[in-house]
């Protein structure tokens, strides 16, 4: 989805910063007005120098023998020899021992409003404490956050920041929520079950964006300590994925469909493409797999896509392709539709399905009135799914 690059501080705020970590006094960090869902807004306090990249033991693998591993974290299944590392290139076989280069080693930690994410149907208008750690398994050539993605963990500086340090800090900003974004959280999954647990533990609500790339056994274990995710279904063709992205659809589709079992809240965001997954067809077999599989009252968000990374020659989708999009769905059954980087767009708002109200007003990632009456419309009395206290 659209990100927005992190930008790094001068040394001597750094300092300045991780001194106030250090102390558990409370950090400061400055951050942007939004210019798109689910941006990395600079200055971030992560932003320190790597102190070793020693590595904490990993979980999701298992021993092939001749100090050889072979990782279960997501579908890759990379085999690794000693001393090598997976493709996301931040887990690494140290003697036959699989570790994480990157826990507790974020890269960016932000406030932003939860509708960045975007969640539509979590606390509106409340914020959410956001961080990231580097690394993705997937090489997306529309990524705009590629600077912390598509990078091994010595090549940009992180800060040591503990699962109870995360926590710490959401309460002193009083963030109800801490979400796991802007990278990829399936790569350091560790990070964000422990992260979850701690905030568990503290009364908050864990949240994780991700590509749902994933293994079912670790995504299960993720759900225990998860309030909500939020998908990024890239597209509904396997072709797309393998030439745009370097991986497959059908595990994404089985992530969704094991996040429902679960009964986790979940909301799906499609990164609307010109010319590469924004054909009808392809909406509409989208729109009849959400309902047929998940339910209709899942939040599709369609969001427009502007020209970035190692897809600077693709246009930016024209706003007329979204509101398509958005109609297509809703003709196939779907409750909650959303057109996202279109600030001002009809469909940056929530409708009763049963009456039309709308009972959530938003401009731009603000939400600016809610007029559900505990978590129903106003008008007709209609129950709207969602997490709303």
């Amino acid at each position: 989805m659209r990100r927005e690059r992190v930008k790094v501080e001068a040394m001597s705020r750094r300092q300045a910063l991780l001194a106030a970590l250090a102390s558990g006094g409370a950090a400061y960090c400055a951050v942007r007005a939004a210019r798109g869902e689910d941006q990395a807004t600079g200055p971030s306090v992560a932003s320190g120098p790597n102190a070793g990249l020693s590595g904490q033991a990993a979980r999701w693998w298992k021993s092939l023998g001749n100090l050889r591993i072979e990782c279960e974290l997501c579908p890759h299944r990379c085999r690794v020899a000693d001393r090598e590392r997976g493709t996301c290139g931040v887990r690494e076989n140290q003697g036959g021992r699989y570790v994480s280069l990157v826990y507790a080693r974020a890269c960016a930690v932000h406030s932003d409003p939860i509708e960045k994410k975007p969640f539509y149907h979590v606390l509106p208008g409340q914020q959410a404490l956001s961080i990231a750690a580097p690394g993705c398994n997937l090489q997306c050539k529309f990524c705009q956050n590629w600077d912390i993605s598509q990078v091994r963990p010595e090549q940009i500086s992180t800060t040591a920041l503990s699962p109870t340090a995360v926590v710490r800090l959401a309460q002193q900003r009083g963030t109800p929520t801490i979400a796991c974004t802007y990278s990829e959280p399936v790569v350091w999954s560790e990070y964000v079950h422990d992260i979850g647990a701690a905030a568990q533990s503290a009364g908050l609500k864990a949240l994780m964006v991700t590509n749902g790339f994933i293994q079912p056994g670790a995504m299960n274990d993720l759900t225990g300590v998860l309030a909500a995710v939020k998908v990024d279904l890239k597209a509904y063709t396997q072709s797309f994925y393998q030439n745009q992205c370097g991986g497959a659809l059908r595990p994404v589709l089985d992530t969704l469909r094991l996040l429902k079992r679960a009964g986790k809240w979940t909301e799906i965001v499609v990164l609307v493409i010109p010319g590469l997954n924004d054909s009808e067809n392809e909406v509409r077999s989208l729109a009849r797999f959400v309902k047929r599989d998940l339910g209709a009252s899942v939040p599709v968000h369609f969001t427009r896509f502007t020209p970035t990374y190692r897809l600077k020659n693709v246009p930016s989708t024209p706003v007329a392709t979204l509101t398509r999009a958005r109609d297509v769905a809703m003709s196939e059954g779907l409750s909650f539709v959303y057109v996202g980087n279109v600030p001002g767009h009809p469909g940056n708002h929530t409708y009763c399905p049963g009456c039309r109200t709308r009972v959530i007003r938003r401009v731009g990632m603000a939400m600016v009135a809610n007029n559900l009456r505990a978590g129903k419309c106003p008008n007709c009395g209609r129950a709207i799914p969602g997490i709303w206290a």
